[in-house]
C-alpha cells in the first residue's frame, strides 16, 4: 500500500509539471518567436526490499527535463522595417544589463539616440558586438537576407545571427530571451526577412488536447492514491480491532 501511494504521488507530481508546461505553451501561443516545450520523463525502476515480493521492481516516474521544439514558426508580414524574422537556425544577439542574451523575437525599434533596441530598451548587436545606430537623416533602412544593413548613406553594418551546437540546452531568462555558456558558431542556411515576424510554433489545438489528457491522467492518479490510502486506513482499523 505504501508503494502504491508513493508511485501515485510521483505520477501526480510529474503530471503537475506537465500541466504547467502545457499552460505556458498556450499562454505564449501568440508570442513572437516562442518555441513550444514538452517535458521529458523517464521510468525509474527501484528494487523492492523483500526477495519474496511478487513484484521484483517498483516503477516510478522521473522528471528528466524539457525538450524545446526548434522548428520555425509561421511568418507574419508586418511591413515594419524594424521587424526581422529569422528563417532557419540562429538567434539575434542582444546586450542586456545582465549580459549577452539571445532571442528569436525580431521586433525592434529606435530609441531616442537612434539605436536599434528591443521593447525593453536592450540594444541589438551587429557584427563586432556593436549596437546599430541610425542618424535622423536615415529614413530608408533596408536589411538584406544576409543581415547587411543599408540606408541612403550606404552600408551600416551587418546584423549578428549566431547558432549553437546544442540550442536545446539554452536556458530561458525571461522576456523571450535565452542564455548559454556554449561558444557561438556561424548560423548556416539562415535568411533574415525584413518587415516580418516569426510567429510562435505552438499548436494550440494539440496543446488543448494534451491538457485534457493530462487532466484525465491526474484524476486517475489521484483515485489510485485515494484508494491506497483507504485500504491502509481499513487495515489499521481491522488490526486495531483485533488487538482489542
Amino acid at each position: 500500500m505504501e508503494n502504491a501511494l508513493l508511485i501515485g504521488l510521483t505520477r501526480q507530481i510529474t503530471l503537475k509539471r506537465e500541466m504547467a508546461i502545457v499552460a505556458n505553451n498556450l499562454a505564449n501561443a501568440n508570442t513572437t518567436g516562442f518555441k513550444a516545450e514538452q517535458p521529458l520523463f523517464e521510468e525509474y525502476l527501484m528494487p523492492v526490499a523483500r526477495d519474496d515480493s511478487p513484484n521484483k521492481r517498483l516503477s516510478f516516474v522521473l522528471d528528466q527535463g524539457i525538450h524545446r521544439n526548434l522548428a520555425d514558426g509561421g511568418l507574419k508580414t508586418t511591413d515594419n522595417p524594424m521587424d526581422f524574422a529569422i528563417s532557419g537556425d540562429g538567434f539575434f544577439k542582444v546586450q542586456t544589463p545582465e549580459g549577452i542574451r539571445y532571442t528569436r523575437n525580431g521586433h525592434f525599434q529606435l530609441d531616442a539616440t537612434g539605436r536599434l533596441v528591443t521593447d525593453n530598451g536592450d540594444p541589438l548587436l551587429a557584427e563586432g558586438d556593436a549596437p546599430v545606430f541610425f542618424s535622423p537623416e536615415e529614413t530608408s533602412i533596408e536589411v538584406a537576407s544576409d543581415g547587411t544593413i543599408s540606408t541612403e548613406l550606404g552600408e551600416r553594418g551587418k546584423l549578428t545571427v549566431v547558432a549553437f551546437d546544442n540550442p536545446r540546452d539554452m536556458k530561458k531568462t525571461g522576456n523571450n530571451m535565452l542564455e548559454t555558456d556554449q561558444p557561438e558558431i556561424e548560423a548556416q542556411n539562415t535568411r533574415i526577412i525584413q518587415g516580418a515576424l516569426e510567429s510562435s510554433n505552438v499548436n494550440s489545438i494539440e496543446e488543448m488536447t494534451r491538457m485534457i489528457d493530462v487532466l484525465r491522467s491526474y484524476t486517475s492518479a489521484a483515485k489510485l492514491v485515494e484508494q491506497a490510502d483507504e485500504m491502509k486506513r481499513r487495515a489499521i482499523q481491522e488490526l486495531g480491532g483485533r488487538n482489542n
